[in-house]
């Protein structure tokens, strides 16, 4: 790999690059945090995409997108004196640095939960009014729910064992089901939002990421169904034909053709 040297003249060659695009470049030149806030979005997911994949060639990739977004953060702050890569750099190595008192301090912290207590303590003590306050609020609702669940338990709000949060989650679902029963649009899609939130507690405590555990279903419906429609194609047949009974013989077709 490349020594430190190599690295710091690698990111002088990334700053210089983006000067030059910003004075140069028309398109470069529009651009604010506003128009490159989607991208940026975009670019995350795409990095996600290739993690879950697996693919490092495309982590390294997406990465390097995800970088140059983060320099040219930096170079529109610096342009009307609110900041520059310097702060940004220097702004997270103190975070870093002032979270982890077990390293550059006296604190103690023997394990990766007592690191997560302290870290959640600190943020309190710097000024945060909430604990939750730094939980985004346009992230994915699953994932959303995931990390407040996540932040109260760095403070010692959490379930004692797995046990008692499946008993919420028959709680909720029978909640939900009254509010059905009672044919209550409104108390359903409450008791319904309770449902999920108790089930993605729930795989908290099973060591399950809820949002990759929905993310794999999805893409083995996906891959079946196309399976499906290809094989009904194969056959001459026309998908939207078909009643729902020889749907299912299709289906369950291609799933022994996984379990072969």
């Amino acid at each position: 790999m490349n020594n430190r040297a190599q690295q710091l003249k690698a990111f002088e060659e990334l700053l210089d690059i983006m000067d030059d695009l910003r004075e140069k470049c028309p398109w470069d030149q529009k651009q604010t945090f506003q128009s490159l806030k989607h991208l940026t979005i975009e670019e995350v997911y795409e990095l996600n995409d290739a993690i879950s994949d697996n693919d490092t060639t495309e982590i390294k990739k997406e990465l390097g997108d995800l970088m140059l977004h983060i320099v040219f953060y930096s170079k529109i702050g610096s342009e009307t004196n609110s900041f520059d890569i310097e702060d940004v750099c220097k702004g997270i190595s103190e975070k870093l640095i002032s979270r982890h008192p077990h390293i550059y301090g006296d604190a103690v912290a023997e394990d990766e939960k007592a690191v997560l207590e302290n870290w959640e303590k600190l943020k309190l003590k710097e000024g945060n009014k909430s604990v939750l306050s730094g939980v985004p609020k346009s992230l994915p609702a699953i994932i959303k729910a995931f990390r407040i669940q996540d932040k109260v338990k760095g403070v010692g709000f959490d379930w004692d064992n797995k046990e008692d949060v499946w008993a919420k989650v028959e709680e909720e679902l029978n909640e939900f089901k009254v509010e059905v029963d009672n044919n209550d649009f409104e108390k359903q899609e409450q008791e319904f939002g309770d449902v999920l939130f108790a089930l993605i507690n729930y795989a908290r405590f099973c060591n399950i990421n809820p949002e990759e555990a929905l993310n794999k279903t999805n893409n083995k419906f996906i891959n079946r169904f196309t399976k499906m429609e290809e094989l009904i194609s194969n056959d001459n047949k026309q998908l939207g034909d078909l009643p729902l009974k020889e749907l299912d013989i299709y289906w369950n077709e291609v799933k022994k053709f996984e379990n072969k």
